[in-house]
C-alpha cells in the first residue's frame, strides 16, 4: 500500500518548485505558493507550505527571506532551476515525474 503522505509531502514539493519557477525572475509569497497547492489539495495549509519550503531550502533548491511581518517571500534558485529544467538528477524526497520528452 503506497504512504499516502509521503506522496503528498514529495508531490507538494514538486509542485512548490515548479510554482517558483513560474515565477521568475521575480520570486513569489507563501501566499500565492499556498493558492496552487490548494488547487491540488484543497485541505492544504499554509504550515503545510512553509515546512515544505523549509526543506526545499534545506537542499538548496530554493531561497526563503522570512520577512518581519510574518510574510515568507520565497525564490527558486539555481540548483532548483535545473532540477525542473531536468538538466540534473534529483535525490530522492522530490515527486519529480520522469522526463517523457527530450531536452
Amino acid at each position: 500500500m503506497a504512504d499516502m503522505h509521503k506522496i503528498r509531502r514529495e508531490t507538494i514539493r514538486w509542485q512548490i518548485l515548479l510554482t517558483l519557477n513560474n515565477a521568475r525572475p521575480i520570486g513569489a509569497f507563501e501566499k500565492l505558493v499556498l493558492s496552487v497547492i490548494q488547487s491540488e489539495y484543497p485541505d492544504a495549509t499554509q504550515n503545510e507550505v512553509r515546512r515544505e519550503l523549509d526543506y526545499l531550502g534545506g537542499r538548496d533548491l530554493v531561497h526563503i527571506d522570512k520577512r518581519p511581518d510574518g510574510r515568507w517571500f520565497c525564490e527558486i534558485i539555481r540548483y532548483g532551476v535545473d532540477v525542473v529544467e531536468y538538466t540534473v538528477a534529483v535525490e530522492p524526497g522530490i515527486a519529480r515525474p520522469e522526463q517523457y520528452f527530450d531536452a
